[in-house]
Parts: structure tokens; sequence; C-alpha cells
């Protein structure tokens, strides 16, 4: 009990970063009566708030209620749920889809329960004809719920460098694992880069490997009918297994993975985060299915969000900024040091904006950015408005845009410096004790890049 005195007395001091708001940005929202425009909001195209999408949560909440309080193995399962995950497995180019109440406890349950399927159902009577070892490959820059996701499992787990495809290679080479699982996010949320897809399935086909792709943040958004990463890359696989969330272009709640039938069946009878809780409102579930049809029926609502993408990269570039990545709506500008990020966030906030500030430990000392999410709602004016911003902290000496454009290390060595720094936390914690379509962009290689 003392420890967590302490801890809530310590957090006393920090209470005001996390401020409440009144309302969720449409791309503008209220915080203590003043009028913001975010440029950090994960609701690409608008949709949490399109009149739509509210008549169609509405009809799902006047049929079935606000809840469901049954799991769906035991009196839950509507049709409706078997509908979207129909809708989204075609949407994916799968045989079979499964709906999850979160898109975190998503990667929680199945990653954590792929391993240990056979072992659940031999309480069923099932046998297996051999034993079968499983081993994960992971991305060093994955998300945490993928990370927790394979803590949870207990298999054996490979690391390997951000999008380094001789890397990887070497890992499946070295191991001996039955069953191998290579795991990646599709779009980075902190860097804004894209998973090389195609070349992780080479792989994959000649390690006998799967490849479950978190594509969170690519849904909705990327790939010319908005398919997500593998629409994007034109890539299609029996090895793929597309996990996805609904809470971000869809702008409802939830989570699902896409795979073939012979998992996602496996995966019904087997994984606890499915079958022991409940699963998303109905009204959502009516919702989510109406923002599928929304991005394909109102394709100017990408069209925009690219649109608006270009213009910023633009903008930026004629400032002298260090732009992480190019590929997507997610645009980290590089300033480095972490006072000065921290206080360029704070001018941007006095001025009207909100952007998220990413520091150590999110990020690798003296690798802070700036990471600004582009929105289908924002304005030229808007834009325009938040570049004026960016100019006077030039001007001001607040933050050095030619600095960062030409003394930080190089993209390709961030995640080196974050892989030493977390290593440094880990020595630590031991010594105590006794982690539309979308742009054609050029694709380089990741199969030699520099660390």
């Amino acid at each position: 009990m003392r420890e967590f005195k302490e801890l809530h007395a310590w957090m006393e001091t920090i209470r005001d970063r996390f401020s409440s708001v009144d309302s969720l940005p449409e791309p503008a929202f209220t915080r203590d009566g003043r009028q913001l425009i975010s440029f950090s909001t994960n609701n690409y195209l608008g949709l949490a708030t399109s009149p739509r999408l509210i008549r169609a949560a509405r009809r799902g909440l006047e049929k079935y209620g606000v809840g469901n309080c049954e799991s769906r193995l035991l009196g839950g399962d509507l049709a409706i749920y078997r509908d979207l995950e129909s809708k989204l497995a075609q949407l994916k180019g799968k045989d079979s889809a499964m709906l999850f109440a979160t898109g975190y406890l998503t990667n929680l349950g199945v990653l954590s329960t792929l391993p240990s399927s056979a072992v659940t159902v031999r309480f069923y009577g099932f046998r297996s004809t051999r034993r079968y070892r499983y081993a994960y490959f992971t991305d060093e820059l994955n998300h945490i719920s993928i990370r927790e996701g394979i803590r949870m499992s207990g298999a054996e787990k490979a690391v390997y460098r951000h999008c380094d495809m001789n890397h990887l290679e070497s890992q499946l080479k070295s191991s001996d694992a039955t069953t191998k699982i290579i795991v990646t996010d599709g779009v980075f949320s902190q860097d804004g880069d894209i998973a090389p897809l195609p070349e992780m399935l080479d792989l994959a086909d000649r390690y006998d490997a799967m490849v479950y792709v978190d594509d969170a943040h690519g849904t909705g958004v990327l790939g010319p009918n908005g398919a997500g990463t593998t629409e994007y890359f034109g890539v299609k696989s029996p090895r793929l297994i597309c996990m996805g969330t609904l809470s971000k272009a869809y702008g409802a709640i939830g989570g699902f993975i896409a795979a073939e039938s012979w998992v996602v069946e496996v995966l019904r009878l087997t994984c606890s985060a499915y079958g022991f809780t409940s699963t998303l409102p109905p009204d959502q579930a009516f919702a989510v299915s109406e923002a599928i049809d929304m991005v394909c029926d109102e394709p100017e609502r990408r069209e925009r969000l690219w649109a608006n993408q270009r213009y910023f990269l633009q903008a930026m570039d004629d400032l002298g900024f260090r732009l992480l990545s190019r590929a997507t709506p997610i645009v980290p500008v590089l300033i480095g040091n972490e006072s000065e990020c921290l206080q360029a966030s704070r001018r941007l906030d006095e001025a009207g904006f909100h952007v998220d500030a990413i520091v150590f430990p999110a990020v690798p000392r003296n690798q802070s950015r700036l990471r600004f999410s582009m929105n289908s709602n924002h304005t030229k004016k808007q834009i325009d408005r938040l570049v004026d911003v960016m100019a006077e902290l030039v001007s001001s000496k607040t933050v050095d845009a030619i600095g960062a454009k030409t003394s930080i290390r190089a993209a390709s060595d961030v995640a080196a410096i974050r892989r030493q720094e977390l290593s440094k936390i880990a020595c630590s914690r031991a010594s105590s004790d006794s982690h539309f379509t979308s742009p054609q962009i050029a694709r380089p290689s990741h199969r030699s890049r520099p660390r």
C-alpha cells in the first residue's frame, strides 16, 4: 500500500498533463471551455460523429438496447455479429472473421491462444498426431498489445530489427520450431511507416511461417478501397492472419481478425478473450457495418485525407523539418530534444492546436517528435494556421528545423537507438530487483537497412 500512496502523491504533480475534454475531435473539440483543432486524432475519416453513422448506431440501440450482457458462446451470438464478420472477411479477402470487444483485447487474446489451442481442445477429446513447438518473430517496434500477447503465450520469441528482413530471415533460418509466426504492425503508430509485407510473405513461404498483421492504422485508410495494408501491396496468402481495430478509421469500438476458417473456428472455441467475455455492443456492430459501406460509398473522405496529407508534407518540407515518414496519414516531425518537443507542443496548444509530443521513453532520447495525424475534415485554413505556428516556432528558436533535418541521425538508426535505451532500462530494473488510394510512394527494399 505504501508504494501506491507514494506513486499517487507523485502523480498529483503531473495531473495537468492528463486533463479531460468536453467533446471529441471532429477534428475540432473543446477542453476547459477552449476550442482546439486536433492533429492527433485516430478518427481519420471523421466517421465517429457523422450523422449517417449515428443513425446506424441508433437502429441498433432501438432494436437491441444498450449492451450485450452475454458471451457469444452462451446466448449472445446475435445475427448482426455474424453479418459483420462476413463483411470484414470479405473486406480482407479471407474465409472468415472473428469479432472482439477491443483491438487491444484482440491481440492479447489471439496471440496468447494460438500456441495453446491444441492443449485446450484436449478437454474435448482431441489428440494431436505429433508434438508442436511454437515460436513468434516480432518487430522490435510492434505495439505493446502485441508484445503483451506474445509474453502471455509463453512461446519462444525472437525480436528482429525494425523492418529488417535480413535479420528476420536469419532468425527464421536458425529456429527449429515447428510452427513459426511472424508478427508485425501494418502501419507503425509512432513512426508512420509501413511493414514490407511482400518480402515478409516471401520469407513465410520459404520457412513455412504464418504472418500476423496488426492493421489498426491501415484498415479503412490504405489501399484502393480502404481494405488496409494487404490491399495496399496487393498481397493475398492463406498464411496471413489480418487483425484490425474498429476504433480508428471506422469511428466505433472493437477489434477483429480475418483468416482462413480453420484458424478462426479453432480460436472461437479456444480463445478466452472471445468466449469468456461480452463482445462489442450491438449498436457498435450496426455502426461498424455502416462505416465499412461509407468508406466505399463516400470516397471523397479518403480523397480529402490524402490531399491534406500531401499539402502538409509540402509545407513541412518548405520549412525544413525532418519527416520520419511520408507513407501514411501519421506524419512524425522530428524535433530531437525532449524539452524543445514538449515546449513546441505547449506552444501549439496555446495557439489552438492539439499535437502529441512523443518523447522518451516512448522513443529514444534525442529522437522526440511531434506526431501529426492528418484527418479528412481538416481544412486548408486550419493546416495553414498550423504551419504558420510551426514557422513561428522556428523563427523564435523554440525548435531548430534545419538542425533537426541535418544533424539528427538517419531514420534507419532510430530503432537501433531505441534498442540501446530499452537495454539500459532493462539493466537498471534487473539491478534493482537482484518494454481512396493511398499515395504511391517509392518502396525501398527492407532487406538490408543499415543499423
